[in-house]
């Protein structure tokens, strides 16, 4: 693994912004800019458009996921937001609940990996049961002692969303496949950073957005369906997902069978020229660099900031709890709580963010040593 230097040079952060957010909403590459600015000029020029044009980004978004993230190419689904996919999980795994199955999730886990499960359980009967933030701070060790007889899903992420908290998802799904359980990941919040072995963990299901750690455009994120899923009934009956849509002479041929693998999983009006182009981009980009050595880079920039915050009074989780990527810490009293100190430090054009009664940290490979150095200058300075 390697670090890899600032890549201030590929992004448009102004100089003045330290941005330490990534986790809410990612700055964009400017070659994604640039192609996202030629998929809005190519609506000008609509008889240049063919066919075939509307299934060539989509195929390369499912190239591009398999070869960075694994899994099959045709394991890989388009969509436009996690809870899309969060959704059509849930939709796929419905018809196999029954009266009294318990579907476990997270505490304060975001709603696109709740909501769903909330309607699933109304519709079939089943019991939504809640993991509670243990008091170790054990993420792993709590999700695990709830997976036993009766849980027919587990729906859980790599980190927790508010605090980055790490959830060792190799001995969950080993429980899930030991009980029968469906395992689903939303890994909208580790997707890109994190390295993580689809062929070891075997989920069923797994979502993620693009807008964040993968750098993307709004409005796009991606699914991966396991292989004994595929043939589920998808969440929309789109003509894109069947396999005379790319005979646009033969629509009118209603077709019942779907395209091979998770095709059908797709949304409609996939081939987005404004939003593919853009992720195409951004993939590429995650796969020059490489998911370990962003995961080290990331890991080596929040060491360093946590290192500091700890001898300032800040309260954090222990290392082996943390992801390398992004954390969560609780202020000192005397910065008069989390919310003061997030509105003090943007006043200064440093960015985190407030989740509950913490900050979060979450650098990319856009920081470099100067946004750290004004960080922690200016929280040494307010602490006094």
């Amino acid at each position: 693994m390697t670090l890899i230097p600032s890549q201030r040079h590929l992004f448009s952060v102004p100089e003045e912004v330290a941005y330490f957010n990534c986790a809410y909403y990612s700055p964009q590459l400017r070659a994604s800019e640039e192609k996202l600015i030629e998929g809005v000029r190519e609506k000008n020029r609509p008889w240049e458009k063919t066919a075939q044009s509307f299934f060539t980004d989509p195929e390369t978004i499912r190239r591009l996921s398999s070869e960075i993230f694994g899994g099959d190419v045709d394991g890989w689904a388009v969509t436009p937001a996690a809870s899309y996919g969060l959704s059509t999980a849930a939709r796929a795994i419905e018809p196999t609940l029954n009266t009294g199955d318990r579907i476990v999730v997270m505490a304060e886990e975001f709603p696109s990996n709740v909501l769903p499960w909330r309607a699933t359980a109304r519709e079939r009967g089943a019991v939504i049961d809640t993991v509670p933030a243990p008091a170790d701070g054990d993420w792993s060790k709590a999700i695990l002692g709830r997976i036993g007889p009766g849980v027919k899903v587990v729906a859980v992420t790599p980190c927790h969303w508010t605090t980055g908290a790490y959830v060792d998802l190799q001995p969950i799904g080993e429980a899930c496949r030991r009980e029968g359980a469906v395992f689903v990941i939303d890994a909208s919040q580790s997707l890109g950073v994190m390295p993580l072995d689809l062929a070891a963990l075997k989920p069923d299901f797994l979502a993620a957005v693009a807008y964040k750690w993968l750098l993307g455009p709004y409005g796009l994120a991606l699914l991966y369906v396991a292989e004994p899923w595929r043939a589920a009934r998808p969440l929309e009956e789109s003509w894109f997902g069947r396999d005379n849509a790319e005979d646009f002479t033969a629509l009118a041929k209603y077709s019942d069978t779907y395209m091979k693998g998770a095709r059908r999983f797709d949304m409609g009006e996939k081939a987005i020229p404004t939003t593919l182009p853009g992720a195409i981009a951004a993939l590429e980009q995650i796969k020059s660099w490489g998911i370990a050595n962003i995961a080290e880079t990331l890991g080596s920039i929040n060491a360093s900031i946590a290192g500091h915050l700890m001898t300032l009074g800040f309260e954090l989780p222990p290392e082996r709890q943390r992801s390398a990527h992004m954390f969560g810490a609780r202020v000192p009293s005397k910065l008069g709580g989390a919310g003061a100190l997030v509105a003090e430090l943007r006043r200064r054009r440093i960015f985190i963010s407030q989740r509950g009664d913490a900050v979060r940290f979450a650098p990319h490979v856009y920081v470099d040593t100067g946004d750290v150095d004004r960080l922690l200058t200016t929280l040494t300075e307010l602490v006094g």
